[in-house]
């Protein structure tokens, strides 16, 4: 079978992930790249080894052969390029957030599910063998009712005044940082876990550090610097370090999470408990093969994955024997893996059953931060307004 052909649009920290995720699957091809300029597309290409180089991905659309385009741009991009790989027929996947806001964001959704294109938002934590296994645990009520969720996602990448990055800026990053950049990772982990939708919030979000030292160069995602060597201009800064949000779920149960990009040691901590009637469990992204399992009347227990252990439903999530450790890139091999394996065996979203986010989950993404970014403003509860359809 001839293989799936891919367009990369952006090639910063996350576009070279999903082009080392795509290739690990054997049945799909990145032959195309689009940067900002033609020089710096085609150094891209020749570094990562694709044949086609563009300085404008309207060029790449225009091309034939492609068949996915990947939108791995800044968060300001997403909107305009998201619609246009739809208007040209191309199935897509794109980087959350899914837009700059919920109105956008449901327009994409409308548009998507107008022209037929598979569509899909990379929510790569729910891919995590180990989640995958809770989901089926709590389906089959191993946990009993849940009643709690509570948890944090803790990176310390912007503990420093001389830490900076494009997503600082609203109006290329968005109203919301931290929230809409590792909140929104939390919040769609956790819906898909327990199977409950966030329907209101409560929330008190703070700038940690108000003023930082931008350098006058580019600088990358979680990339190392020679400080001293840097020359820097002040930057008054708006957006959130840090929030905590109060949660309530669909069905009454309540849940709250804390996000952070100022906590010294934590790299890429995203984590959650679940305190249900008859147990509880824990798991922590930094040890993804780990899941606690709390009791009151017996001891308390650590399932390592393995798929000798898991349920049926999560052992196509799992790819080695137990002990051999899978982590970060391998959860999003399986988003890949999902996603090409849908459009490979031609289904629609209208009619068959899928297992990675759409911009369904997208959408209701921009709905719960738009709804935590009034509930800050207004210091009250707020309703994420999602319309009932879609929550379903």
């Amino acid at each position: 079978m001839e293989k799936i052909k891919v367009g990369i649009i952006g090639t910063g920290f996350i576009g070279p992930t999903h082009i080392e995720a795509i290739r690990r699957l054997g049945f799909v091809d990145v032959v195309g790249l689009a940067e900002t300029s033609q020089a710096v597309a085609e150094n891209k290409a020749a570094e990562l080894g694709i044949p086609k180089a563009y300085a404008d991905y309207r060029e790449m659309l225009k091309d034939s052969e492609i068949q996915v385009v990947h939108n791995c741009t800044p968060n300001h991009l997403h909107f305009a390029i998201n619609k246009e790989i739809i208007l040209a027929g191309k199935h897509v996947v794109s980087e959350k957030p899914l837009a700059m806001n919920s109105k956008e964001s449901a327009e994409l959704l409308e548009l998507a599910e107008k022209h037929g294109v598979v569509h899909a938002v990379n929510f790569n934590y729910r891919q995590h063998a180990s989640v995958q296994n809770l989901k089926a645990m709590i389906e089959k009520s191993d946990l009993g009712n849940v009643n709690l969720v509570h948890g944090s996602y803790l990176q310390d990448w912007l503990l420093y005044e001389t830490d900076y990055n494009w997503r600082l800026a609203p109006e290329v990053g968005g109203k919301s940082r931290a929230v809409a950049d590792i909140g929104s990772h939390w919040c769609d982990t956790v819906q898909f876990v327990t199977g409950k939708k966030i329907v209101e919030v409560f929330a008190d979000l703070a700038t940690v550090v108000p003023v930082r030292k931008k350098p006058t160069g580019n600088v990358a995602t979680f990339g190392a610097k020679n400080k001293e060597d840097m020359e820097y201009e002040d930057v008054l800064i708006n957006t959130e370090d840090y929030a905590s949000v109060l949660v309530r779920f669909e069905d009454g149960s309540r849940g709250v999470f804390t996000v952070s990009q100022v906590s010294a040691g934590r790299k890429n901590r995203l984590s959650f408990e679940i305190n249900g009637s008859h147990s509880s469990v824990f798991w922590n992204q930094e040890e993804p093969e780990k899941l606690w399992i709390g009791h009151r009347d017996k001891a308390n227990e650590v399932l390592l994955a393995d798929p000798a252990l898991f349920s049926a439903e999560a052992r196509s999530a799992i790819h080695h024997p137990g002990g051999h450790n899978e982590g970060w890139p391998d959860a999003l091999k399986n988003m890949m893996l999902n996603f090409y394996s849908f459009v490979r065996e031609g289904k629609s979203l209208k009619t068959d059953k899928h297992k990675f986010a759409t911009f369904v989950d997208g959408h209701i993404s921009m709905c719960i931060t738009d709804a935590i970014l009034e509930s800050h403003q207004q210091q009250k509860w707020v309703k994420v307004q999602a319309s009932k359809e879609v929550l379903a």
